[in-house]
């Protein structure tokens, strides 16, 4: 473990040393893009999302209704924009519904 480098590091700088350290921040990239898919597509579309996973910059979504799939795809580019907005930087550059 690192030693103090002074008694006053907020609290945030603290973390992002430590996530920064262990290399941390990609599996935090994949729980919060879940969180923010789940935020933004509210009850109607989670009912049919069966599997999201994030792989490098790609963001893959499973659904269980076809007839979403198609009407979600319409608007790949809009999505990928508010998912990037939600999370505060650019994480998803490609949409992958199945």
């Amino acid at each position: 473990m690192s030693s103090r480098k002074n008694e006053h590091s907020s609290i945030e700088d603290i973390l992002k040393e430590f996530v920064e350290t262990n290399r941390l921040q990609q599996g935090l990239d994949k729980v919060n893009v879940k969180d923010a898919w789940q935020q933004l597509m509210g009850n109607g579309v989670n009912n049919y999302t069966t599997a999201i996973e994030l792989k490098r910059e790609t963001l893959y979504i499973k659904l269980s209704s076809s007839v979403l799939r198609e009407e979600l795809s319409y608007g790949k580019e809009k999505i990928i924009s508010m998912l990037n907005e939600s999370l505060g930087k650019e994480v998803v550059k490609k949409l992958v519904l199945s």
